[in-house]
């Protein structure tokens, strides 16, 4: 897992350059026949990644976008109206039946249908339109780390270019070179409350909340852990009763709009005496601070953090006595129903 994680910023390089032509294309396609909305399939880490497509498409393009679930056409028989809509299917094997199926129908409805998947020859890849291949390689590691990082990369390139946003292909440019600078922050910090804990949260918001998602998804695969994701506003609701001396709270900040309410959130949960861990640009004294670097693009962050957080999920994980390459009961390519 931690040698597949290392390769993606050599991986996202190749995404950019390869699939650019793809991405233009598609972005001007977009642009002549608006998506009235759009529509995300996945499972696991690739459901976290629609997450992020979900709030990017909201967020900078206007473009309300659900996640559909695949059993709704798989085993209730049930066919969403997808007409005009954005469909787009990320997969890591692309051989999920369910998702094959959900696919299968978005395209008879007429449906702009785009798949995000790291096998370009699966079968997934040979019913949508497009294909935006992952370019990550064979990816063996039952926990996905590096097609992850593709995925969101992916997301990004086809938002930027769907939008014609010349500040996120710069930041796009940059992003290999982030995600190597990422690989080296020190997050050692993190292992004693972590490996210790029986229940957390991992906290984010906006496009930080699909790197919460991922990131819960990890401690418990790799390392037992039972960690809940939680967006930063609902945490102050209900759950917020958990928190507590033996119930630590995992952080994410990217620097985005939403970064100074996380704070506040940071220093409540501090005051309440709350074992809180941030990984963000601004250290909070007392407080376990995971550093991301300055200078982070806020579109590209979440992928920085999430690139940081690999190793340190492995270090958990042995902490714990633990194989993360073995995680018990799973397997790399479940073909769900």
């Amino acid at each position: 897992m931690l040698r597949e994680a290392r390769e993606a910023p050599r991986i996202v390089a190749r995404l950019i350059a390869e699939n650019e032509g793809a991405c233009r294309a598609l972005g001007e396609r977009l642009r002549a026949a608006p998506p009235p909305f759009a529509v995300t399939c996945g499972r696991g880490s690739s459901d976290n990644a629609a997450t992020f497509a979900k709030y990017l498409f909201e967020i900078r393009l206007g473009v309300v976008t659900a996640s559909v679930g695949p059993s709704v056409r798989s085993v209730y028989e049930a066919t969403p109206r997808m007409r005009g809509a954005l469909f787009l299917a990320i997969s890591q094997s692309g051989k999920s039946p369910d998702l094959l199926q959900l696919a299968e129908a978005a395209r008879a409805e007429g449906a702009v249908t785009v798949a995000l998947v790291n096998d370009a020859s699966s079968p997934l890849a040979a019913l949508c339109e497009t294909v935006l291949p992952l370019h990550a390689g064979p990816e063996r590691s039952v926990a996905a780390t590096k097609s992850f990082i593709a995925a969101l990369a992916a997301i990004l390139q086809l938002a930027a270019h769907w939008r014609r946003d010349s500040a996120l292909l710069e930041a796009l440019a940059r992003l290999p070179d982030d995600l190597d600078a990422a690989l080296r922050r020190d997050w050692s910090a993190g292992v004693p409350i972590l490996a210790a804990a029986k229940n957390l949260y991992v906290v984010g918001r906006g496009p930080g909340f699909a790197i919460a998602q991922e990131a819960a998804l990890k401690l418990k695969e790799t390392s037992g852990l039972h960690a809940e994701a939680l967006s930063a506003a609902e945490l102050m609701h209900g759950p917020l009763a958990l928190a507590g001396a033996d119930f630590p709270v995992l952080v994410f900040c990217p620097p985005d709009e939403a970064l100074a309410g996380i704070m506040e959130l940071v220093h409540d949960l501090h005051k309440r005496r709350v074992p809180v861990i941030v990984a963000g640009p601004r250290a909070v004294p007392g407080i376990v601070t995971l550093p991301i670097g300055d200078g982070l693009d806020p579109h590209t962050a979440p992928l920085a953090l999430i690139q940081s957080f690999y190793p340190l999920v492995d270090a958990i994980a042995r902490a714990r006595g633990r194989d993360p390459d073995n995680p018990p009961h799973l397997k790399k390519v479940t073909e769900t129903v």
